[in-house]
C-alpha cells in the first residue's frame, strides 16, 4: 500500500522533467506555443529542464495560465536518473507551495532536526517521564518548529514530517532513557489516513530498538481540530492495541475540549499552560481546572499540569491531587536529560 501523505519527498534536481496531468486540449495548446522541449503521451505532457533555474521558468509560466485551465492540474517531478519511472504527483498549489518555501522543504527532506527532553515530574518531585519536542540539529539550520509544522501542512509535507519527528523521539529515548521512564511523544492525527499503515513505521521502531510499548505515551497536538471522532478514536485504539497509552495534549484551550475525556478516555489528559498560568490567585481557573481533574478522574485519567514555572503554581495543582507536572520550573527541553530519574 502506498500513502501518498506518507511518501518521501523526492530532491529537485538539477535536469529532468516537469510533467503534467491531465491534459486538457486548451493546456496542450498552450504548451505548443512555447518553445519547451516535450513529450505528449495520453493525458500526460512531460516539459525537459537543464537547470534548476529552467525548472522554475517552466512553473512560473505554468503558475501564469488561466485558473480555470489549471484548477484540476497535478505536478510530477523527476530527476534525470530517474527518468521513465513514476513521478510523485502533486495538486499544483501544493508544489507551488514546495518551491516558495525550498529552504524549509530541504529541512524536512533531509531531516535537519533531532528530538530534546523536557522533564515530567510526580508529586514528589521525581523525574518519572520526559516530552520529547522537535528542535534543530546542532551546526543546522535554524527554524521555528511551529512555521516548520505550519510549513509542512501547507506543502503537504505533514505526513512525512510527523512520521520522521516521531521516529526521532523514539531513537533519542532509546540514547538516553532506562526503561520504565515515561516517554510523551506528540502526533498528527490529520498525517495519519490509515492507523494501522502509517503507524507501522513507528512500532516497527519502539521493536528495533527493542523498547517497550508501555513506556510510550503518545499525544494529540494543540494544532488540530479534532472534527473526526471516530477516526481518533481508531487511532487511540491502534496504539492502545500495541501497547502504547494515549493522551489528550492541552485540554482546556482551543479545540481540546473538556468534552473530549468523555468521548476518548484517554490514559493522561494535559491541562493547557493557559489555565495553569496564575492559576493560584484565580478562583476562575481553578474551578476549570478541578472540573477537568474531576472528569479525568471518572474514567481513570491521570492528569499532568502543563506549563507550571512557579512553585504557587505547582502547590496549588498538588493540592488538588494533580500527579505529575511539567514546565520550566523543573526544566526547559534539553538534548540529553540532567536531572537524576525518579
Amino acid at each position: 500500500m502506498n500513502c501518498s501523505g506518507c511518501s518521501y519527498v523526492q530532491p529537485i534536481e538539477d535536469q529532468g522533467t516537469v510533467s503534467l496531468r491531465p491534459l486538457s486540449s486548451s493546456l496542450e495548446n498552450l504548451i505548443r506555443q512555447q518553445s519547451y522541449d516535450t513529450y505528449i503521451m495520453e493525458d500526460i505532457c512531460s516539459i525537459s529542464y537543464q537547470s534548476r533555474e529552467q525548472m522554475l521558468d517552466i512553473m512560473h509560466w505554468v503558475r501564469s495560465l488561466p485558473e480555470e485551465i489549471t484548477s484540476c492540474v497535478s505536478v510530477g517531478l523527476l530527476g534525470s536518473d530517474d527518468i521513465g519511472g513514476e513521478p510523485v504527483w502533486l495538486p499544483l498549489s501544493v508544489f507551488v507551495n514546495r518551491l516558495q518555501h525550498d529552504d524549509v522543504v530541504e529541512i524536512i527532506r533531509q531531516k535537519q532536526f533531532t528530538s530534546h527532553m523536557q522533564p515530567i515530574v510526580n508529586q514528589h518531585e521525581q523525574v518519572v517521564a520526559y516530552e520529547f519536542l522537535l528542535r534543530p540539529i546542532m551546526h543546522g539550520p535554524t527554524f521555528q518548529p511551529y512555521r516548520l509544522f505550519d510549513i509542512a501542512h501547507q506543502t503537504g509535507l505533514h505526513s512525512f514530517l510527523d512520521r520522521a519527528a516521531r521516529i526521532s523521539a523514539i531513537e533519542t529515548s532509546a540514547q538516553y532513557l532506562q526503561p520504565g521512564i515515561k516517554r510523551f511523544i506528540n502526533f498528527l492525527p490529520s498525517s495519519i489516513y490509515n492507523p494501522q499503515y502509517c503507524l507501522s513505521h513507528t512500532f516497527a521502531a519502539i521493536e528495533r530498538l527493542h523498547l517497550n510499548p508501555k513506556d510510550f505515551v503518545f499525544e494529540v497536538v494543540e494544532t488540530e481540530n479534532i472534527i473526526e471522532m471516530p477516526k481518533l478514536q481508531n487511532i487511540f485504539d491502534v496504539y492502545r492495541s500495541n501497547g502504547i497509552s494515549v493522551a489528550l495534549d492541552d485540554v482546556g484551550s482551543g479545540f481540546s475540549k473538556p468534552e473530549l475525556i468523555d468521548h476518548l478516555q484517554p490514559d493522561y489528559v494535559k491541562i493547557d499552560r493557559s489555565l495553569i498560568d496564575y492559576c493560584d490567585t484565580s478562583p476562575e481557573k481553578q474551578q476549570k481546572i478541578i472540573h477537568i481533574l474531576e472528569r479525568s478522574q471518572k474514567h481513570g485519567s491521570t492528569v499532568l499540569a502543563e506549563g507550571i514555572e512557579r512553585r504557587e503554581e505547582y502547590d496549588f495543582c498538588r493540592s488538588i491531587g494533580i500527579e505529575l507536572a511539567q514546565g520550566y520550573l523543573f526544566g526547559k527541553p534539553e538534548e540529553h536529560p540532567r536531572q537524576k530519574l525518579g
